[in-house]
Formats: C-alpha cells, sequence, structure tokens
C-alpha cells in the first residue's frame, strides 16, 4: 500500500481547507488537500464574504484584486428588496450592509458580494504562489487511526478504487456539514438539525433590464405561490433560486429541469427573459455545533464543526475564522516554540464564538416570519390576502414597519469584526469590554486583549497602508508608538519564540488621536498581538522591567496558561 507522509492532511476543499492549506505554507508547513468531489464546485453556494474574512485573504496574500474582478458592485448588491415577484410590486427594501467607504474606518477590506465558487478560485490559484500542494480532488478519506505522534489516515482515490494511507502529524476536517471525519469520532452535533428544507436552482440569466431600477443582492418573493429568495450573484449573468421543499414528499429528483424552468419564470414573473438551468440540488437549513472540536490529533473547522442558517452570512466567513486562529497554533507547536496545551484554546475560543453567531442567524430566520404575519398569512395563505392586505393602507404600514423590523439582519459589522476572545490563549488586562448596545451592528474597536488589533490607516514608504498590514503571519508582533530601546531590548532578548517589534510612526497615521484611543496604549505602552492579528496582551505604559514583563506573558501564552 502506498504511504504518503506529510505534517498535515486537510480534509476539503471549501474555502476554509484552501484557508488553511494557504496558512500554513505561509508558516513554513507542508499539507496534503483532498477532497472527495470530482471538481470544484460549479454552483455560487454562499455569497457574503464579510470584512474580516477579507482582512485575512489580505493577510495571506491572496490576489485581492482577483476578488474585485468577481464582486459585485456595492450599487447592485447594496439593497435587500421584497417583492411581490420580481417583475412584480415592490413592498418594501433595506439596506444590505455597509459596503460604501464610510466603513473603510473600521477596515481595509469592506463586505462584498461573491459566489463562494468564485472566491475558492481565487484561493486555489494563490496556492502555487505561496508554495502549497495543489487539491487531489476525488479522493475520499475512509478512516484514521491515532497515536501519540500522529495519525495515519486511509484514503480512497475514486477514479481507481484503491486505498492509500497519509501519515501525518494533524488531520484537519472541512469536510463540510456531513463530515465523515466528524462521523467517524462520534462527535455529536447540538442543536435542531433539520429546520427547513430547500432546493436550490442555480440558473444563468441577464435580468439587468427587469432589476435596472432597483438592484439587489437578495429578492425576497411574498407570493405564497412563490414563496422563496432570488439570490443575485450578478445580475446579468448568475442567480440562485431558493424553493421550499418537502424532503419527505419529494426528492432531488422532483425537480428536473423543466420543472425547475417553470419555477424560475414564475418567480421572475415574466417570460421575456433565456432562463439556462445550471445546477439543482437540496440542503436543509440547521444551527448546530460540534459538541467538541477536537479528538487527539483531529480538528474540526468550518461546516463540520458548526452549521447555521444562512441568514447573516456567516458560515464560511466564520469557517475562515477558525482555520486562522487554529493554524497558527498548529505551526507554533510544530515548529516547537509552543506546548501541545496551546492547541486547547482553539475550542475555547472559537466555540463560543460560533454559538453566539448560531443564534444570530437562527433569530434572523425565524424574524423573518414576521413579514408573513403582517401579509395576513394565516390559514389563509394565498396571492389573494397578499394583495388585500397591501391594498389596505392600515396593512400596508404593519408590512412596512415588518420589514423594517428586519435592519439588524442586513447590518453586522459587530459580527464581523467586534468578535473578541474572553478566555483563551490571552492575558487579560482587567478592563472592561468597550460599551456596546447592539453588538450585532454597532463595531467599537479596542486593543484590549481578545479583539483583533484596531485597523488605522498609515502612510509607510510613500504607501497607504493598514497597522492590520503591519502584522507578522508567522510570529507575535510587539506594537509599540515609538522605537523605544526598552522594547527594542525587550524583543531582542527573547529568542526562544518568533517575535518582531513594529514600532510606529504616530506622524504616519492618519488619525493619530484615534488610534491612541482605540489601542489603548500611550507613548510607551504596547500591544502583543498574535498571528491571527488577536491581540494577546497589553500594557498602557512601559513596564519596571518590560524584558520580564514580556516573557511573562509569552510564556503564559504559548505553554497553554493564559486565561
Amino acid at each position: 500500500m502506498i504511504r504518503i507522509e506529510v505534517p498535515v492532511l486537510i480534509v476539503g476543499a471549501g474555502p476554509v481547507g484552501l484557508m488553511g492549506a494557504l496558512l500554513l505554507a505561509r508558516n513554513g508547513m507542508e499539507a496534503r488537500i483532498i477532497d472527495r468531489r470530482e471538481t470544484p464546485i460549479r454552483a455560487p453556494a454562499a455569497h457574503v464574504v464579510n470584512a474580516r474574512t477579507f482582512e485575512i485573504c489580505r493577510a495571506v496574500g491572496v490576489d485581492m484584486d482577483a476578488f474585485k474582478k468577481y464582486s459585485s458592485d456595492p450599487k447592485d448588491a447594496g439593497q435587500v428588496i421584497w417583492v411581490t415577484n420580481l417583475a412584480g410590486e415592490e413592498i418594501g427594501r433595506l439596506p444590505f450592509e455597509r459596503q460604501t467607504d464610510e466603513v473603510l474606518r473600521f477596515t481595509p477590506t469592506p463586505l462584498r458580494n461573491i459566489p463562494q465558487h468564485r472566491f475558492e478560485a481565487v484561493q486555489r490559484a494563490t496556492l502555487p504562489k505561496v508554495g502549497a500542494a495543489d487539491v487531489q480532488y476525488g479522493h475520499q478519506w475512509e478512516s484514521a487511526e491515532q497515536d501519540e505522534e500522529g495519525v495515519t489516515s486511509r484514503v480512497r482515490d475514486l477514479a481507481t478504487d484503491e486505498i492509500y494511507e497519509v501519515r501525518s502529524h494533524y488531520v484537519i476536517a472541512c469536510d463540510g456539514s456531513g463530515s465523515r471525519v466528524r462521523k467517524s469520532l462520534d462527535i455529536e452535533m447540538i442543536g435542531p438539525q433539520n429546520l427547513l428544507n430547500f432546493v436550490m436552482i442555480h440558473f444563468a440569466a441577464n435580468l439587468r433590464a427587469l432589476v435596472k431600477d432597483r438592484p439587489a443582492v437578495l429578492y425576497w418573493l411574498a407570493d405564497p405561490e412563490l414563496g422563496a429568495t432570488l439570490v443575485a450573484h450578478d445580475i446579468e449573468r448568475e442567480w440562485v433560486y431558493m424553493v421550499p421543499f418537502d424532503a419527505e414528499q419529494e426528492t432531488r429528483d422532483d425537480y428536473p429541469t423543466e420543472r425547475c424552468q417553470a419555477l424560475v419564470k414564475a418567480a421572475i414573473g415574466s417570460e421575456e427573459y433565456a432562463v439556462e438551468i445550471e445546477t439543482v440540488s437540496t440542503w436543509a437549513m440547521s444551527a448546530q455545533i460540534a459538541e467538541r472540536y477536537r479528538e487527539g490529533r483531529i480538528f474540526l473547522a468550518g461546516d463540520s464543526a458548526h452549521r447555521f442558517p444562512p441568514t447573516g452570512g456567516l458560515g464560511l466567513n466564520g469557517g475562515v475564522q477558525d482555520i486562522h486562529g487554529l493554524i497558527w497554533r498548529m505551526a507554533a507547536v510544530e515548529a516547537g516554540w509552543a506546548q501541545p496545551a496551546l492547541l486547547d484554546s482553539y475550542e475555547t475560543e472559537r466555540r463560543p464564538v460560533a454559538q453566539k453567531n448560531s443564534e444570530n442567524s437562527l433569530r434572523n430566520a425565524m424574524q423573518l416570519g414576521e413579514v408573513e404575519q403582517a401579509l395576513g398569512f394565516g390559514e389563509e395563505r394565498t396571492p389573494e390576502r397578499m394583495r388585500a392586505t397591501l391594498a389596505d393602507p392600515d396593512g400596508r404600514v404593519r408590512v412596512e414597519a415588518s420589514i423594517a423590523g428586519q435592519a439588524e439582519h442586513f447590518d453586522t459589522l459587530g459580527l464581523q469584526l467586534g468578535f473578541r476572545y474572553d478566555t483563551g490563549a490571552i492575558v487579560p488586562d482587567g478592563t472592561a469590554p468597550p460599551d456596546v448596545r447592539n453588538s450585532v451592528r454597532e463595531f467599537v474597536p479596542s486593543g484590549r486583549p481578545g479583539a483583533r488589533m484596531p485597523h488605522a490607516w498609515l502612510e509607510r514608504d510613500g504607501t497607504r497602508c493598514s497597522t492590520l498590514d503591519l502584522l507578522a503571519l508567522d510570529a507575535f508582533s510587539l506594537v509599540t508608538n515609538s522605537p523605544d530601546e526598552a522594547w527594542q531590548a525587550a524583543v531582542s532578548k527573547l529568542s526562544s519564540v518568533p517575535l518582531r517589534h513594529v514600532a510606529i510612526d504616530l506622524s504616519s497615521l492618519e488619525d493619530e488621536a484615534r488610534w491612541l484611543e482605540e489601542s489603548g496604549i500611550g507613548l510607551d505602552g504596547a500591544l502583543l498581538v498574535r498571528p491571527d492579528q488577536h491581540v494577546a496582551w497589553r500594557v498602557g505604559s512601559l513596564p519596571e522591567d518590560p524584558s520580564a514583563a514580556l516573557r511573562e506573558a509569552i510564556t503564559r501564552i504559548v505553554e497553554g496558561q493564559s486565561s
């Protein structure tokens, strides 16, 4: 039997697995990526890539201009609109996230609408540029045995039906909601498994002429005979129609091309536009979190660890943030400058974030029912009931109020950037978290341990860049507001871990006062920032013995003794 040896085996080549391979390569570690699919996905699947995910892509060296090529213009994707059907009456609308330049004060990379298969294509194109191996498609993970030194996985080449072994130090399961790896470990998923079932009809059509006066990323169809959602991945080319169906009565085979054509035409509300059905698939909406994220040397990330309703766009993004938090730990342990106990804090940090994301996504999904209630749908669920409600001035007011009540669903900067780790690989400084009235919508940057380091614009070597761009991806960064000799000496004395001193020239900042306030460090204080850009330790001013203070903080973190 063929045996392959590699430090890390990644099972699943979706956006999470691909990001894992990129991060490992940037940390000097080799990985083998396998995926049971014959080819990359062709359907859009997820479509919202948020600010934090783009920040991680920027840090790892993905071509950000390539993302711009595939992203919808915010003028096209900046609204969510409720209509009777696409050609019919508009009932109400809301802004879709903050995609304008105003958000650049919080992040260098605002949220964009980009189909998942396009996002993955840009990631795959980056693999050879960072020295990562290509994906092995058509290779199915079968089983694994662990020992103290590593994991031996059995993998089937589906083209030849031959089994081979992969010996690795670690396995990362990025193989989706039906994860074979997770199931083999008997790790249970906690939460509702089957909330709703949908048929996803991916179709090609140029509907620019139809929606020219009301472009949007999402169209909620109020007509109960349609009762579904249109997603505009590209108004002039690529759409998805989500149709609820009864999984106990129907299967994918009950939706042949002809039926899907008819369903799409009804949703559009016009026969004038050519429609080509690309792919048809089914999926179940769930809200579940894995009971644990680790079994020995095997780790879960992304959909293998959590399943969210799509109402919030947190699945893909949460998964990329999972792998970002895992890889720096794995690389540190593998390189010998951190103890294996550091890996325990991966679940400690990421699982509570997943829980919050799941609760928010589920709440959004349930709250959408308020619009149906306002339309008067009860036992009488008919187009006539909808039209009667909309014709009644009081009914119209109720519907408009119910739509306005969905605003939090589509304004999530706080969830995108404001998640923080209260326990884990951090050294708390005793300060209170920022006072935030609405943690979903409102983001208050902070240098408090556990938070993502604040973004601020500055000029370096004649180029405008973000403070996030100054951070190391494969080392800790000690960020100070001056090239203080005491901090420089402290960094030079600590040779047991990779550590870089980042001295910010305050005169180069576009808003010095805001940076000082948000970072929480004075002219001689410091932030110790982890490779995943989260603050690990903060000191507001120069300690009496900076070398000892810095050494103690790093020791607590890398030995897994922090909070």
